[in-house]
């Protein structure tokens, strides 16, 4: 099939008009792409907790581009006009915001902060604003507002099926394109893409264990553990 995209860790191929595949690669990368390893079997990881979330968050009533599975690591998915911005919905502080403000860590944020942010690994995935993303033509006032609300519900849903986890939802970072007038979630749902920690422990269940160089091998037992666990409550 034609390979119409690639990113650091999935492939796009044309489907049909209407239709793309996902494929989820083995990469697993950080600090825009400048550390990059292969983790095998990382990407059906990636795909199969992709699936069960988009086919949750399709349960509650929230339009993603999900369609299918064609395979263990391949998704069917709507094809969809895709806005180069990450949307991020932070509930604890962590990552970059205690970084760029004077913010602690672990510091709850209520109610959730909702930032956008370029995708632009040059550089470095600046943060935008309303303004910035009309004067770009990414995204209009309104657009954006909308794209809050989802992220607002989104968050309302992960946070409880990963309470029933007996996990906590730190952050997370999701994608949206267009489908004619509509705007979609794209992309993936994965733990490249979200925090996740035992409550009382604080042990991490996502892609900061590789940002702070734990073994691969650590990295991979942890994303099969949160697939294992959300496997027995979705």
């Amino acid at each position: 099939m034609e390979k119409i995209s690639e990113g650091k860790t999935k492939e796009v191929f044309l489907l049909d008009n209407d239709h793309v595949l996902l494929r989820f690669k083995d990469y697993v990368t950080a600090g825009d792409g400048a550390k990059a390893d292969i983790i095998d079997g990382k990407g059906v990881l990636n795909a199969q907790t992709s699936a069960l979330l988009f086919r949750l968050l399709e349960r509650e009533g929230i339009e993603t581009h999900y369609v299918g599975m064609k395979d263990e690591r391949t998704m069917i998915a709507k094809r969809l006009n895709m806005i180069p911005v990450e949307v991020v919905l932070r509930n604890y502080a962590t990552g970059s915001i205690v970084k760029r403000l004077p913010i602690k860590e672990g510091e709850i944020f209520d109610p959730p902060i909702v930032e956008f942010f370029l995708k632009d690994d040059a550089r470095h995935d600046p943060l935008l604003n309303y303004h910035h993303m009309r004067y770009l033509k990414l995204m209009n006032e309104e657009e954006a507002r909308y794209i809050e609300g989802i992220v607002q519900r989104v968050n309302a849903v992960l946070t409880k099926v990963v309470e029933r986890l007996n996990l906590v939802l730190y952050d997370f970072k999701l994608e949206f394109g267009r489908l004619g007038n509509k705007l979609l979630v794209g992309d993936e749902i994965t733990l490249d893409a979200m925090r996740v920690r035992e409550p009382q422990t604080q042990r991490i269940l996502d892609k900061d264990l590789y940002r702070r160089g734990y073994p691969l091998e650590h990295v991979k037992s942890a994303y099969e553990e949160f697939l294992g666990r959300l496997r027995n409550v979705v």
